[in-house]
């Protein structure tokens, strides 16, 4: 299968969850002004993880993780956190890479789409970034934390909502999870570890 029509197929598993979804679609409508664009792939260890974990299935969306499995090896894996006091077992296990946006086979200037995962008894620490974002689970789950929020367990489906600069974590227990990540607005900032997360408490035990 060419890049071309494996891109093409992520675009069109990616547009068609997106938009069953009501969440969201409610967050910002699946943008109208997407462009072909070329990308260098990356790869990262994370990857690897991602591509033999043999615990991820969905039954909802099973189109978009196929979709996403099956362009792992053409795109660019990020380092958001690369140079950070993040540890080096959480930059070999936590798997991203954008969709429509930067380092991406699409661009647009509505919305910026990512896909996320993180394999099972993975933590990602407390952070925050201008932009409002949505979580939408494709398989797995975990234990989503918002500041000023009660803990949420989130499975396929469900979304998760995060206000500007709203501090927010993630942890898995003994399920991974795939997500789809969207962002609507201030995309030049990236995220940032929250100072001072040591005083957010979380309230799943």
């Amino acid at each position: 299968m060419t890049q071309d029509i494996l891109f093409q197929n992520l675009l069109h598993a990616t547009q068609t969850a997106y938009r069953a979804n009501p969440e969201t679609q409610a967050f910002a409508g699946f943008p109208s002004d997407i462009e072909r664009q070329s990308v260098s792939s990356h790869h990262c260890n994370c990857s690897d993880v991602f591509q033999h974990d043999s615990k991820l299935a969905s039954a909802k969306y099973a189109d978009l993780q196929d979709a996403i499995l099956a362009a792992s090896d053409i795109v660019h894996w990020r380092e958001t956190y690369k140079g950070t006091e993040i540890s080096n077992d959480f930059m070999d296990r936590f798997g991203c890479y954008c969709i429509i946006g930067d380092d991406a086979p699409f661009m647009s200037e509505q919305i910026r789409l990512w896909m996320v995962y993180m394999p099972a008894h993975l933590y990602y620490p407390w952070h925050h970034h201008p932009a409002e974002e949505i979580y939408m689970v494709i398989s797995g789950s975990a234990i989503f934390r918002r500041k000023g929020c009660p803990d949420e367990v989130l499975s396929e489906g469900q979304t998760s909502f995060h206000k500007s600069n709203q501090p927010h974590a993630m942890e898995t227990r003994d399920d991974p999870i795939l997500c789809l990540v969207a962002w609507r607005d201030s995309f030049q900032a990236p995220p940032e570890l929250t100072e001072n997360a040591s005083l957010l408490t979380p309230t799943y035990t």
